[in-house]
């Protein structure tokens, strides 16, 4: 992850630096999100399919190949199609391997420890991308330059990807995860189907919908609200910014153990949800009374980097909705992470000229409440069982294809 973390800070204007028009820069990155949705959902399925090793080979493949033709071909030549299909495409590599690896995580770990191998997971995705993968830009494209950069996050990811694949010897992965005899168009199907099918897993969807929705929204009008209205200068803002990740990398972990001893589902409806909604809201308020107080904004904002990673254990409590499909449950869980991505852009989108700063934070606020109480119909089945509520049956398998 800090191999494909290493552009994130510098590619786009490196583009327009080469004379790539900013319309047509925006909708390369547009392309590359949209990739890397669907292989965020196919993760899991695949991983069904096939098992996850295979997965993430794939992924590890598609991802080297297509930085390869992007380097080699699509940049010297400034041909704007070939950077569209090397670039664009190579979206469905990253998500294949990390993804297929969390299936893989999910399938053999003890429940019991569940939650804190999720949270190890996200310390080291989020660890890489984009944090320590930009700081490695910081040091090497002042030294080699830009372009050399972009080489050596192939070097990284190519390495990563071989330990990964070679000292990783647990038998589960590299065999199928779907029951023998599923067809491959209905493994694949229920990728999706399963939302409906498995409700819980729908709104386990939803709740990892609203997770980040907030995050992606901020992203649009924080840079303004800070620099324009609060005073912050540009430079002040993007040290914000760092905290806020930085604390979640941390954060990730902490949950990931918090959830193993506290129970996963109240992990994330107390301190993802109903915490979220609280640091959403001093966030707002907390810099509006103080204005540009740099410590105490970098309080603030480090507090909602905490507390976004509450969510955590949803990684662990979704598979175990639907124990023999974990790869769909964990498909239904990044096609939620997916669609995060333009939730929170289309909120701002829609609210911030008729209510506000200040009416959009009180509506993600309102999201993460709603996502806690949803959090509530997250019940194991034994869970349920125990509470004396009779757990929802699952579907006849028989009219599968």
């Amino acid at each position: 992850m800090i191999g494909d973390g290493v552009e994130s800070g510098f590619l786009s204007p490196y583009l327009l630096d080469e004379g790539i028009s900013k319309e047509r820069v925006a909708l390369l990155f547009t392309v590359y999100g949209v990739t890397a949705s669907v292989s965020a959902w196919f993760s899991g399925a695949l991983s069904d399919l096939w098992g996850p090793r295979r997965v993430m080979m794939l992924g590890l493949g598609i991802w080297a190949a297509l930085q390869v033709a992007f380097l080699g071909l699509a940049v010297p030549a400034h041909h704007y199609w070939l950077l569209m299909v090397s670039y664009g495409l190579r979206g469905f590599g990253y998500p294949l391997f990390a993804y297929g690896f969390l299936v893989w995580v999910t399938a053999v770990t003890p429940r019991h420890r569940l939650g804190s191998a999720v949270g190890w997971f996200w310390f080291a995705f989020t660890g890489g991308l984009p944090t320590l993968g930009s700081l490695v830009a910081s040091f090497t494209v002042p030294w080699v330059g830009t372009y050399r950069t972009l080489w050596l996050a192939l070097v990284l990811v190519v390495a990563g990807g071989l330990i990964a694949l070679f000292l990783v010897r647990e038998p589960t992965g590299r065999s199928r995860l779907a029951p023998a005899g599923e067809r491959p168009v209905a493994t694949l199907l229920g990728s999706l189907s399963i939302v409906w099918r498995r409700p819980r897993i729908g709104v386990g969807a939803v709740v990892r919908t609203v997770n980040t929705a907030a995050q992606f929204g901020f992203l649009v009008f924080l840079p303004v609200f800070f620099t324009d209205t609060l005073g912050f200068s540009l430079t002040e803002w993007l040290r914000l910014l760092s905290a806020m990740f930085a604390t979640n990398i941390f954060f990730n972990l902490l949950f990931g153990l918090v959830g193993d001893r506290l129970g996963w589902q109240r992990t994330v409806a107390w301190f993802g949800g109903v915490g979220c909604a609280v640091t959403t809201l001093l966030l707002y308020y907390g810099t509006v009374a103080s204005g540009d107080d740099f410590p105490l904004a970098m309080v603030l904002v480090s507090l909602f980097g905490a507390t976004l990673a509450g969510y955590v254990p949803l990684s662990a409590l979704m598979p175990c909705l639907a124990p023999e499909h974990k790869g769909q449950a964990m498909s239904a869980l990044n096609l939620g992470a997916g669609a995060s991505t333009f939730v929170g852009p289309a909120v701002v989108a829609l609210f911030l000229g008729p209510l506000g700063v200040q009416g959009v934070m009180w509506i993600f606020a309102g999201l993460y409440l709603a996502s806690a109480a949803m959090t509530l119909f997250l019940t194991l089945p034994d869970q349920a069982a125990a509470s004396g509520v009779r757990a929802v049956p699952a579907p006849a398998r028989a009219g599968r294809g």
